[in-house]
């Protein structure tokens, strides 16, 4: 085992965590490819009639690529956070692709179905009613926590998939901490990734998100059960 004491055990450690990071979130962006190619043509449309010629396939691959990848990601992050991993490079994220696919599939058409209304009802709002659309948006945080919290509970309990969505409600709604961590970590990850630093977006900005999301989860899971 390495020696991880003074100045190169400490760089030892950094490096190994920025090639976890980097390994992990390199399977993730491989496994969304499709989904990558289609918000990037997004940058490249003209009407709103195409976004939604985009969006459309977009959200029938949501389920069956993004969700089931997206979960994989967030099982390894579950590793990372409890220490479960023995070395750098190992192959845990195809068989966690597997393992949590079916569930991870259908509790995406249902997501994909909540984001769907939720996109179609602040288009409509948008030019006109302010505050509505303002309430449409705060929804967007929450729905967007809620579905951070699903691939947490999703990876964490063994349990089926209408128990998860319950689980992940009720931490949603009913931890003020864990959401206003999972906010504003998330939100300034992705604030740096898309507006400052773009390459991180295929080198770290999903692990990020995902070890972050899954610590704080892991701490309320440890403090609810040290009461129990």
């Amino acid at each position: 085992m390495a020696n991880r004491s003074g100045f190169m055990g400490g760089f030892y450690v950094v490096s190994e965590w920025i090639t976890r990071f980097t390994l992990g979130n390199m399977q993730w962006a491989l496994f969304n490819l499709p989904v990558g190619l289609l918000l990037l043509s997004l940058l490249y449309i003209e009407t709103n009639e195409m976004i939604a010629y985009l969006l459309v396939p977009l959200a029938c691959i949501a389920p069956f690529v993004f969700f089931p990848a997206t979960t994989a990601l967030f099982a390894k992050a579950r590793e990372w956070v409890r220490k479960e991993e023995e070395g750098l490079i190992e192959y845990s994220y195809l068989k966690h692709y597997k393992d949590n696919y079916v569930q991870s599939m259908f509790g995406g058409i249902i997501f994909v179905v909540l984001w769907g209304v939720l996109a179609a009802d602040v288009y409509y709002f948008s030019s006109r009613n302010t505050f509505l659309m303002n309430a449409f948006l705060v929804m967007g945080i929450l729905l967007f926590v809620f579905t951070i919290n699903f691939f947490n509970v999703l990876v964490h309990y063994d349990i089926k998939l209408r128990a998860s969505f319950k689980q992940a409600f009720l931490m949603t709604i009913g931890s003020p901490l864990l959401f206003l961590t999972i906010v504003i970590s998330s939100g300034i990850i992705l604030y740096i990734s898309l507006y400052i630093f773009p390459l991180l977006i295929p080198l770290f900005t999903g692990s990020l998100v995902a070890f972050l999301a899954f610590s704080a989860f892991y701490r309320l899971h440890l403090k609810v059960a040290s009461k129990t």
